[in-house]
């Protein structure tokens, strides 16, 4: 695939994701609704599955972690800016260890009972290892220092918060891949001014929220 093209897909999609965190994440949070596993459910999984699916490009999803994190930095909102970030970029670096094994087009998950056991499976999965990886990351980065003990007290709460987001992908994942029976192509001449105008918009949204209210 054109690197170009990739580049774009890659900012169009971590942007989208890194805005609705944001913005719609924020909100979720305020009203006291898990966010984390919302967002991770309804979001993050979907837009992993799809990506792969359009562009069949191994490692760009840990590129839309990696842009959806740092639009998350700037959130002037609600939430931990470091902590969200690194659960971001963990859950897209999991997601790829995940479905490394399993092809590009996702061929192999034919029916809804396939599609769904690997929605809540790697979910679960991805969504309590990004979750431990973020309480071990979080106090390194900023200072506090890590100690296992403070790990060891939440595991009960870290296991048992993953329920709902893979609950969430048991019915979103076999919705997205079903799109992939839909034959959408755009044209270059369209794809690229559209893909930047899509990020741009995201991340001036971000920012300006970020100047105004901070």
């Amino acid at each position: 695939m054109d690197k170009r093209k990739l580049l774009i897909g890659i900012l169009v999609f971590g942007s989208i994701w890194g805005f609705i965190e944001v913005v719609i994440g924020s909100q979720v949070a305020d009203a006291g609704l898990p966010a984390g596993g919302l967002m991770t459910g309804f979001i993050a999984i979907p837009l992993l599955i799809l990506s792969r699916m359009i562009f069949r490009q191994p490692g760009m999803q840990l590129g839309m972690g990696l842009t959806a994190g740092a639009l998350r930095l700037f959130n002037p909102f609600v939430g931990c800016q470091i902590c969200s970030a690194i659960a971001i970029i963990a859950e897209a670096a999991i997601f790829e260890l995940i479905f490394n094994s399993i092809s590009l087009d996702f061929k192999e998950l034919k029916n809804l009972t396939m599609q769904s056991s690997i929605g809540i499976l790697s979910t679960y999965t991805l969504y309590v290892s990004g979750y431990m990886i973020t309480q071990i990351l979080t106090p390194l980065v900023d200072g506090t220092g890590f100690y296992v003990e403070n790990l060891i007290i939440i595991i009960p709460k870290i296991l048992s918060a993953g329920l709902l987001p893979a609950l969430i992908a048991s019915f979103m994942v076999p919705i997205v891949i079903s799109t992939k029976k839909l034959d959408i192509t755009v044209k270059d001449k369209i794809y690229y001014p559209a893909g930047i105008s899509v990020s741009l918009f995201c991340w001036i949204i971000v920012l300006g929220f970020w100047f105004i209210y901070t």
